[in-house]
């Protein structure tokens, strides 16, 4: 498998490790997550708030929306065939969402760097508006995606 892998594109080998990934991520596809875009250092993955991602104010929970951008980040960080883990997240929250929006978090890369990289996700509604900034620091760890 090594020979195939270092044959691989830098595109192929990202889409190949979210595919790996993705098998094993129980959690953005039980919340009804899908991939709509990835690329070395990039992912977009898209979610639509259900009623049980409702809080009392009955916009989006910000624990989901913390989860989508999360789910973006891993996916974007991921893309060179390197476990790659979050070391730091924060999230700032601009404006609601609503039961059925469907939201989009885009993920890219700022910085990669040794073992660790920094990457800003947006998550907008279907409308464009931002409705969360997030930015991750990641941390490269032993291991790979793919067998070596």
């Amino acid at each position: 498998m090594d020979a195939t892998i270092n044959a691989m594109s830098p595109q192929e080998l990202a889409e190949a490790c979210a595919k790996a990934m993705w098998n094993d991520d129980n959690a953005s596809r039980h919340l009804g997550m899908t991939i709509e875009h990835i690329a070395p250092g990039e992912a977009t993955l898209s979610m639509t708030l259900t009623e049980t991602m409702t809080n009392g104010h009955g916009n989006a929970h910000g624990g989901y929306l913390f989860t989508l951008a999360d789910s973006a980040f891993a996916f974007a960080c991921n893309t060179y065939n390197q476990l790659t883990v979050a070391q730091h997240c924060s999230i700032t929250y601009t404006a609601p969402g609503a039961l059925g929006d469907r939201l989009t978090a885009c993920a890219r890369e700022v910085s990669r760097r040794g073992r660790s990289g920094i990457y800003d996700i947006s998550v907008t509604r279907e409308d464009g508006t931002v409705i969360a900034e997030f930015r991750g620091h990641s941390r490269t760890v032993n291991g790979t995606l793919l067998p070596a």
